[in-house]
């Protein structure tokens, strides 16, 4: 049983590592990151915080809200995500802009590419370890399963539109350029709205479930 707890606890820390490693990827690229992180570009455009702060805080902000409503959604990996996302992210990024000064397009869409595989491939770990879930997934799965108000699906496309747009205002609310929006909303957002859940269960079937099951 400890040996198991323990196999789900290091499929959840790879997890995370590789997804938010993957984010810093898709900021390199600059064509658009997931809805969530859409919302985060933003608000770090606005607030004069490092990124693993601003990530903490939100998230901690999240995790109250899922406490009060439905706090069976909060595990070890709820925890291992909201300390560790941010930092990785920002750190990724800043080691990546060292090596990838100026990148042209097709660097851009070459690391677009990795990143929307990367983390589909953290994804699977951390979803396997089945050790609780994202503040943010945490929102949609109480709107829909605690409150009752609509099916998973439609729910979860009506907070990531809320998160696309929201991050789209606070970025031009700090000065950003309008041309300059693709960056955070872009057609990483489309490609991470449409390929992230085949490839995350290609990678479950393949890969985390065996791996678990050993």
């Amino acid at each position: 049983m400890k040996e198991g707890l323990a196999k789900r606890i290091g499929m959840s820390f790879f997890g995370v590592i590789v997804c938010a490693a993957s984010v810093g990827v898709f900021k390199i690229a600059a064509l658009g990151v997931d809805p969530f992180q859409s919302f985060m570009a933003g608000l770090d455009k606005l607030i004069p915080l490092d990124f693993g702060l601003l990530y903490i805080i939100v998230n901690a902000l999240l995790l109250i809200f899922a406490l009060v409503f439905d706090r069976h959604y909060i595990g070890i990996a709820t925890f291992i995500n909201l300390f560790l996302l941010g930092y990785i992210t920002q750190f990724t990024y800043q080691f990546l802009q060292t090596i990838i000064v100026n990148p042209s397009i097709f660097v851009r869409l070459l690391c677009l590419a990795i990143g929307v595989v990367v983390i589909c491939f953290g994804s699977a770990f951390y979803m396997t370890a089945d050790l609780g879930v994202s503040t943010y997934d945490a929102v949609a799965l109480i709107i829909c399963n605690t409150w009752k108000k609509g099916m998973f699906q439609y729910v979860r496309i009506i907070t990531d539109l809320v998160c696309v747009l929201l991050g789209a205002a606070l970025f031009i609310l700090a000065g950003g350029k309008f041309l300059e929006i693709p960056t955070i909303v872009g057609i990483g957002t489309i490609l991470t709205a449409f390929f992230m859940g085949p490839l995350i269960e290609f990678f479950n079937v393949h890969v985390a479930r065996p791996l678990l099951a050993k």
